[in-house]
């Protein structure tokens, strides 16, 4: 089964959702010239890492963001891995993945679970406890955000039930480029699974950040990379591909779990 992917590497407009929102409305516009079955968008696209006024921008429930994701998934007719918000649960609020199908169903939420103490994540975010494995297009595959690609064996827990790649939303810093690289190639390799990365660009007032929104097929080849600066990144992708390399190399039914 063949899927066209497409990652909107956007700049983020710091603490400014209603303009996030505007901006990524003219990126989904501009990717859907190719048709593309799945989008996907950064980490924390609608605040950015303003997380000192998160108590006055973050999404009730995710509930505006849900929204707008749904009206442009049913628009456009595409599915939407809708990168993740800061979305308010009660007195929490997580850094939430959103996946929406084409027919404007949310289909999973997944929370980020290893919160950033380098970028002051866990004074402001409260971390999930849930699985980011989700279907699309019959599909299994699984979502992470950003410092999760640090932890494989969080990573293996879902190819193991069934993923056949890795979605990753991120908003990963420039000086940690080489390892932000590293690691999503080395994810797919060990999982032989595709790895679809879509990071942030751009500066906020303490960080400058990669770029270099990546997909990669289960050999670890990079087929499609992006630069520095705000750019659409995509590929066409054959899903068939994950289960002939694991015949190949049968790493899965090799696993000796029961010694680690």
């Amino acid at each position: 089964m063949k899927l066209k992917i497409a990652c909107l590497q956007m700049d983020i407009s710091f603490g400014n959702p209603s303009e996030n929102y505007q901006k990524a409305k003219v990126s989904i516009a501009k990717a859907m010239v190719n048709n593309p079955d799945i989008l996907v968008l950064p980490e924390l696209w609608t605040t950015g890492y303003d997380l000192t006024r998160l108590e006055e921008i973050a999404d009730h429930n995710c509930m505006q963001t849900i929204k707008f994701l749904q009206d442009e998934a049913i628009k456009h007719q595409v599915n939407f891995v809708g990168g993740s918000v800061a979305g308010r649960v009660g007195k929490d609020v997580k850094n939430t993945l959103l996946i929406i199908n084409k027919k404007g169903e949310l289909v999973h939420q997944y929370s980020k679970l290893h919160l950033f103490k380098l970028m002051d994540e866990h004074l402001y975010l409260k971390a999930g406890e849930e699985k980011g494995l989700f279907k699309l297009e019959d599909q299994f595959f699984a979502g992470m955000i950003c410092y999760d690609i640090r932890f494989p064996e969080w990573i293996r827990s879902h190819t193991v039930e069934g993923a056949e790649a890795l979605f990753v939303v991120a908003e990963w810093p420039k000086p940690r480029l080489a390892h932000w690289r590293a690691l999503l190639i080395a994810r797919a390799i060990e999982n032989q699974c595709f790895v679809i990365a879509c990071n942030r660009s751009g500066c906020d007032p303490n960080n400058e950040f990669a770029g270099h929104s990546m997909i990669i097929n289960p050999w670890g080849e990079v087929i499609a990379e992006a630069g520095e600066r705000e750019e659409i990144v995509s590929a066409e992708i054959e899903i068939n591909q994950v289960k002939e390399i694991r015949k190949l190399i049968p790493i899965f039914s090799d696993r000796k779990p029961e010694f680690y």
